[in-house]
């Protein structure tokens, strides 16, 4: 059990020593901004939707659904994510951990699903 949040929040809000460890989630790095301000401990794009279903998304609500069961197929199936998950759960008991992304849509995103998977696997 982790002592500490898992929270997620765009890269293009300031960051706060409340974030924590803060993670990168998203295949492409985001416009704009540096590394140094986007101040990320990691960028974890191998756990992020393929090109091919992000696409086929394209940010559009109504294909949320097909969407979240799409990417959870590919995150079950990801060799990386074992790892990225015990990551996460290592981070969390030292620390809060932020899903950073580049979203301009906060409910329809890969990182909610990302988040709802990895609290999943905590039980685990």
């Amino acid at each position: 059990m982790s002592n500490y949040p898992l929270t997620m929040k765009r890269v293009y809000e300031k960051s706060e020593k409340e974030d924590g460890y803060r993670m990168l989630v998203d295949r492409i790095w985001p416009r704009g901004v540096s590394k140094q301000k986007a101040t990320v401990d990691i960028w974890a794009k191998e756990i992020t939707p393929t090109t091919e279903i992000r696409k086929e998304f394209n940010h559009q609500p109504q294909k949320f659904d097909w969407f979240k069961q799409a990417y959870w197929a590919e995150l079950e199936s990801n060799p990386h994510s074992e790892v990225f998950i015990k990551h996460v759960f290592e981070e969390l008991q030292h620390s809060p951990v932020t899903f950073v992304y580049a979203a301009k849509d906060e409910q329809f995103n890969h990182v909610v699903i990302l988040m709802e998977f990895v609290q999943t696997k905590k039980q685990k």
